[in-house]
C-alpha cells in the first residue's frame, strides 16, 4: 500500500498556489448541476470526493467537462435546472465523499424518483441521522441502516413534495444546514434554520450567487422554495485553507521557515483556524487580498515564519470553528510551551475516522505527552517528538498531519496507507518535496 517516509529536515522554504477548496469544489458542483445554463467553475479541486460527486450527477444525466489551464483546472457544468435530473439506471456510490452524500440527501429527497446512495467502508460507519430527522420533518422519505439507534448508509431515498420548516439544530454541522437548504429550494413555502453557532456558509454564498431567494440574519438562515437558479457563468474556487494549514503548521514548528502561499481562501467562517496560531504567537501575516472572477468567497496570499509557539485553551466554540484543522494544531500543540486543551472535541469520533483516538495514538508513538478524558484532548508541549512507523486510519488529514509531525522529529517517519490523502490533497506530496529542503527524505 503506498506510504509515505520523511525525516527530519533544516527548513521549509518557497512558495506555492494553495490547493482549491475541497468544500467549495463539492458545492459548486451540486449547486450548478440544478441551475440553468453552464457554469464554469475555475480552480476546480480535481481529487477523489470531488470526482465521486461529478460522477453522482453525471448518473442524473449532467453533462460535464475538466480542462487544464494555465490557472488550474477548470470544469464545466452544463445544468439541467432545478427540474431537470433524471432517475440515475443504478446506485449513486459516493465513495468516502460524506460532504457530497450529507448534503444531496436533501436535493434527492425532493426528486421525482428513487434514489440509492452508497459508499466505501467508511463512510457506511459515518452517522446519518443528524441529516435525515430535520429532512424527514420536510416530508423527506428516507431509509437507511439502523445500528444502536442511529441510522448509516445506504440510504433509500424516495422523492415527495417537502414542506418549509422551522429547524433549530441540534448540532453545530454545516453539512445538516446545506442539506435542508437544498431540500428547502424545493419546498413549498419558506424554510428557516436557526444555529447554535455560525459554521461554514459556503453554500449560503453560493446559492447567493446562483440567485436562490435566501436572506442571513446572525444565527439564523431562510430560504424560499421554487425560485429557479440561474448560473452566473463563472464561478473561482479559493484555495483551502484546511489543506494549507499543514504546511503553515510545518513553517511554524520548524526553525528557519519562511514560505508564502498564494490565493488561500479567507473565509470568516472558516479562517479561526489563524487566530488560534497567532495566539499561540505564530508568525503569519497576509500579503495581498485578491478578488479573482465572478466570485462570493474572499481569498489572500499568506507569509508564514517560523515561530515560537506558546500553548493555549481552546473552548467548545472555538473547536466547532477549526474543527478539521484539529489534527495538525495537536501537531502544533506538541511545539508550544505549557499545556494545550482542546475541548469538546466530540465531532472528531465521527469523521473518516475517530481522529481523537488516530492523533493520540500516533503522536504517543512520536513520544509526544498526549492523551484524552473524553472528548477533550490535552497535549504538553515538549518541542521534541521521535520517528516512528504511524497509520493513516485511513483518514487523510491524520496523515498529513503526521507526514508534518515527521518532518520536525528526530529520525525517520512512516506513515502507512496514505492513498487516502488523494481525498482531498492528491499534490499533497508533490509542495512536500518542493518547499523540503536541506537532505529530507520523502518516498511516496
Amino acid at each position: 500500500m503506498p506510504q509515505i517516509k520523511v525525516g527530519k529536515i533544516k527548513s521549509l522554504n518557497g512558495e506555492f498556489v494553495a490547493p482549491a477548496d475541497k468544500s467549495v469544489s463539492q458545492r459548486a458542483v451540486i449547486i450548478s448541476a440544478i441551475a440553468a445554463g453552464k457554469t464554469r467553475i475555475h480552480n476546480f479541486l480535481d481529487c477523489d470526493d470531488c470526482q465521486n460527486a461529478i460522477r453522482a450527477f453525471g448518473k442524473m444525466g449532467i453533462e460535464t467537462k475538466l480542462k487544464d489551464t494555465k490557472d488550474g483546472k477548470l470544469l464545466e457544468v452544463w445544468g439541467r435546472g432545478l427540474y431537470g435530473l433524471i432517475r440515475p439506471k443504478s446506485n449513486i456510490y459516493l465513495g468516502n465523499s460524506g460532504t457530497t452524500m450529507r448534503i444531496i440527501c436533501g436535493l434527492m429527497a425532493a426528486q421525482k424518483f428513487k434514489t440509492v446512495l452508497t459508499g466505501d467502508k467508511l463512510l457506511s460507519a459515518r452517522p446519518m441521522r443528524r441529516v435525515i430527522e430535520p429532512l424527514k420533518a420536510m416530508g423527506a422519505d428516507i431509509t437507511g441502516c439502523i445500528k444502536d439507534k442511529q441510522l448509516y448508509p445506504p440510504l433509500t431515498i424516495s422523492g415527495r413534495n417537502l414542506k418549509g420548516v422551522s429547524y433549530k439544530m441540534p448540532v453545530k454541522s454545516a453539512q445538516v444546514k446545506s442539506s435542508i437548504l437544498m431540500a428547502g429550494l424545493y419546498a413549498q413555502g419558506k424554510t428557516k434554520i436557526s444555529e447554535i453557532l455560525k459554521t461554514r456558509d459556503h453554500t449560503e454564498r453560493m446559492l447567493r450567487l446562483f440567485g436562490a431567494d435566501i436572506k442571513v440574519n446572525g444565527l439564523e438562515v431562510a430560504i424560499s422554495g421554487k425560485k429557479i437558479l440561474i448560473s452566473p457563468g463563472n464561478i473561482y474556487i479559493p484555495g483551502d485553507i484546511s489543506s494549507c494549514a499543514f504546511f503553515i503548521v510545518g513553517a511554524t514548528i520548524i526553525p528557519g521557515s519562511k514560505i508564502i502561499i498564494r490565493g488561500v481562501g479567507l473565509n470568516p467562517t472558516r479562517s479561526y483556524f489563524f487566530t488560534i496560531l497567532k495566539r499561540m504567537g505564530a508568525d503569519v501575516c497576509i500579503l495581498k487580498k485578491k478578488n479573482l472572477h465572478n466570485n462570493s468567497e474572499p481569498c489572500a496570499d499568506i507569509k508564514v515564519c517560523s515561530s515560537h509557539l506558546s500553548a493555549t485553551v481552546l473552548t467548545e466554540e472555538e473547536v466547532a470553528y477549526c474543527i478539521d484543522e484539529l489534527p495538525i494544531l495537536a501537531v502544533a500543540a506538541c511545539f508550544a510551551k505549557g499545556i494545550t486543551r482542546i475541548s469538546h472535541a466530540a465531532e472528531l469520533r465521527i469523521k473518516e475516522t475517530d481522529r481523537i483516538y488516530s492523533m493520540v495514538t500516533n503522536l504517543k508513538k512520536m513520544g509526544a505527552s498526549i492523551h484524552n478524558e473524553g472528548n477533550d484532548l490535552i497535549i504538553k508541549g515538549t518541542g521534541r517528538l521521535k520517528g516512528a512507523t504511524l497509520s493513516s486510519f485511513g483518514d487523510h488529514r491524520t496523515a498529513m498531519s503526521m507526514a508534518i509531525a515527521g518532518l520536525a522529529a528526530i529520525g525517520d517517519t512512516t506513515i502507512k496507507n496514505t492513498q487516502c490523502i488523494n481525498k482531498s490533497y492528491p499534490d499533497f506530496s508533490k509542495i512536500l518535496k518542493n518547499i523540503t529542503l536541506a537532505g529530507a527524505k520523502l518516498l511516496v
